[in-house]
């Protein structure tokens, strides 16, 4: 197990540290630890503060994307381009899951899309929690996301196993090599078709091209306003 240790540099008595003095940061794993901070009105006094957290589970984004093509080929997902998603939803009763935050699905998506988030905005505070925060923000992010949880959850109380499903995001992957990409790409639509397929779900396809090549090609868009 692994760990990462946050240990405050003393204050002086005379001054707060600079933001180069206050934190020295060592990534060692999976677990927190934090030492706390000299008061800067009395230098004989420590705060110490201690607590650990354990990484949860590997989520599915940090399994190899080898490993997820592989059973996404086996499993024989398949992408279908924008218009053939139109024809299969009004034909063939497909579902398109819209798998992008709740924002995004309700600036625009297809019509009779359902959504529920593959990434949504960390929640918890538990010390392994804010340690992601903390990383986070370190880059100048301050909305953090993390793998919903909940996600499959979710869609199981929406959709049965025998549902036929085209999962799309923004702009998405594609399982099709390239010379650049001779394994293709992963995206969020792709994460969520494997974790779907690893739950029993036997008819998942994939939108190519995603929702920006969906809007990009003039095909029907719906909103939803705030309330």
């Amino acid at each position: 197990m692994a760990s990462l240790t946050s240990i405050a540099t003393p204050y002086r008595s005379s001054s707060y540290p600079s933001s180069s003095q206050a934190l020295r940061v060592k990534l060692t794993g999976n677990t927190l630890f934090s030492a706390g901070v000299r008061s800067p009105a009395s230098s004989s006094s420590l705060l110490t503060i201690r607590s650990a957290a354990t990484k949860p589970d590997k989520p599915a984004a940090e399994v190899d994307w080898r490993q997820k093509r592989e059973l996404l080929l086996e499993k024989r997902v398949r992408g279908v381009d924008v218009k053939e998603a139109l024809r299969l939803q009004k034909e063939n009763n497909f579902v398109i899951l819209d798998v992008r935050p709740e924002a995004e699905y309700k600036e625009g998506h297809p019509p009779g899309a359902i959504n529920v988030e593959m990434y949504r905005l960390i929640r918890e505070w538990t010390p392994w929690d804010i340690a992601r925060r903390l990383g986070f923000a370190f880059f100048g992010i301050f909305s953090g996301t993390e793998e919903n949880p909940e996600f499959i959850q979710s869609v199981e109380a929406k959709l049965d196993k025998e549902a036929k499903i085209i999962v799309a995001c923004s702009s998405a992957g594609t399982m099709k090599p390239t010379q650049n990409l001779p394994e293709g790409q992963q995206s969020r639509s792709l994460i969520a078709a494997y974790v779907l397929v690893l739950n029993g779900y036997k008819n998942v396809f994939h939108l190519e091209g995603g929702i920006y090549t969906w809007s990009k090609e003039g095909l029907p868009i719906e909103s939803e306003e705030e309330d």
